[in-house]
Parts: structure tokens; C-alpha cells; sequence
């Protein structure tokens, strides 16, 4: 098992590196297929997004200078107001604003005989995050574990994956995402950006279009993302 010490001195590590800066938001870490309690039960560490790291869909990201990219499907959302400490999932949900579908761009950039601690402080491999059209729901209405999200790949789908089963809660996340930083002296700020774990995941070989789907069958879904590797 993990040691908690180490890992949370690698999440030190990581804020260390962001010094100052306000990013834009947060990546919620391990909370999706079998990623889930890798690092130990309910533990979920987070990365940080950088403001310069945050593209519309459509968006052409070059891949030159990348190391071993790839890309993964996840629901982006948006905080209307801050959020900070242990908090309600009630409290959660009225600070949500909205929710896109988005991509996360994915840079491994540590070798495989790197520690956990060393992949929490290298900011969980986060590049960039690709945004759809944000939605505004009724949050305790919408049907997220009714989701399915396709990923194509220049036309061609390539993965399909049912929420159900397979993702953690999305508030119980941002409400976790909320406590882990309340330990490190921060919070999660209003207009933040939340991801909160991954759908589908893939590697990228080289120059390609992706779209991703996310559907929640008869009744509305969430609409498309898509962006193209250069």
C-alpha cells in the first residue's frame, strides 16, 4: 500500500511548482475504472490546469515538443461560486454554473520506473483541457450515470465507454477535489474548471481529428467535443 505521507508530499511538490499562479481550474485524479484507490481506498489526488492550457472545441494543438500524448474524454465543470473545505454535495451542487464536454490532453512525461509521489508532483501527466458547449441542467434531475460517450477518431469510433460502473459521482468528486485542497491552504475558486475523471482514454500516435459523444440515450445529452492533433 502507498505511503499517504509521500503521496501527499508529492501533491506539496506539485503546488509547489505552481507557486502563485491561479490556475484555471482542477483535475480530479483516480476516480474512474481501475485507476480507482490505486494510490490507496478514497484517495484522489488532483492536478492543476493552466490558463494557457485551456482551448474551445475545434481547437488544432500541435503535437511537436510532446512526449508520449494522449487523450482522454471527461465532463468539464464550472463553479459559479467558490468552494472550500469539507462541504455538502447539496453545496456542490448549487455552486456548480454549467457543464461541457470536454477532452483531457494528456502528456506522460515521467519514465514507467517513476513513483506514484513523482507522478502526483509531475501534476498527474495534465497538458491541456478542450471544452464543448457548456449546459446548464437541473443537477439533481439530469441523468449523468446514464451517459455514454463515444470517442471517434478521424471519423472512425474507437472506444465506447458506459458511465455507469465506471466513474465516481461527479459532486462527491469536487467535493473531495474541495477537502484535499483545504489541506494545502487553497480552495477551489468560483469560475474554476473542474475535470472529474476519464471516460475514454487513448494514446496518440500521430496527426488526427478526435470528436467525442456524450449521450445519455433518450433523453438530451450533453452534445460534442472535438479537436484535431497537428
Amino acid at each position: 500500500m502507498p505511503d499517504r505521507r509521500q503521496l501527499e508530499a508529492g501533491l506539496q511538490r506539485q503546488l509547489d511548482a505552481l507557486g502563485a499562479d491561479a490556475p484555471a481550474g482542477w483535475k480530479v485524479g483516480l476516480t474512474s475504472g481501475a485507476a480507482r484507490d490505486s494510490m490507496g481506498e478514497g484517495f484522489r489526488p488532483f492536478g492543476h490546469i493552466r490558463a494557457d492550457r485551456v482551448f474551445d472545441s475545434g481547437a488544432r494543438i500541435p503535437l511537436a515538443g510532446m512526449r508520449t500524448p494522449g487523450i482522454e474524454n471527461e465532463l468539464c465543470f464550472r463553479l459559479g461560486r467558490a468552494l472550500e473545505g469539507e462541504v455538502s454535495r447539496s453545496q456542490v451542487l448549487d455552486a456548480v454554473a454549467s457543464v461541457a464536454p470536454a477532452f483531457e490532453l494528456i502528456e506522460r512525461r515521467l519514465p514507467s520506473s517513476a513513483g506514484q509521489d513523482e507522478h502526483i508532483a509531475d501534476n498527474l501527466a495534465q497538458w491541456g483541457i478542450v471544452v464543448g458547449k457548456e449546459r446548464q441542467f437541473d443537477w439533481e434531475r439530469f441523468p449523468f450515470s446514464g451517459l455514454s460517450v463515444t470517442l471517434h477518431r478521424d471519423g472512425e469510433a474507437v472506444q465506447q465507454v458506459a458511465a455507469d460502473g465506471h466513474i465516481d459521482d461527479h459532486f462527491a468528486s469536487i467535493a473531495a477535489l474541495a477537502v484535499q485542497l483545504a489541506a494545502f491552504g487553497r480552495r477551489i475558486e468560483a469560475g474554476a474548471r473542474i475535470i472529474t475523471g476519464s471516460f475514454t482514454k487513448q494514446a496518440v500516435a500521430g496527426p488526427c481529428r478526435y470528436e467525442g459523444d456524450f449521450d445519455a440515450g433518450e433523453i438530451q445529452g450533453l452534445g460534442r467535443v472535438a479537436m484535431e492533433y497537428t
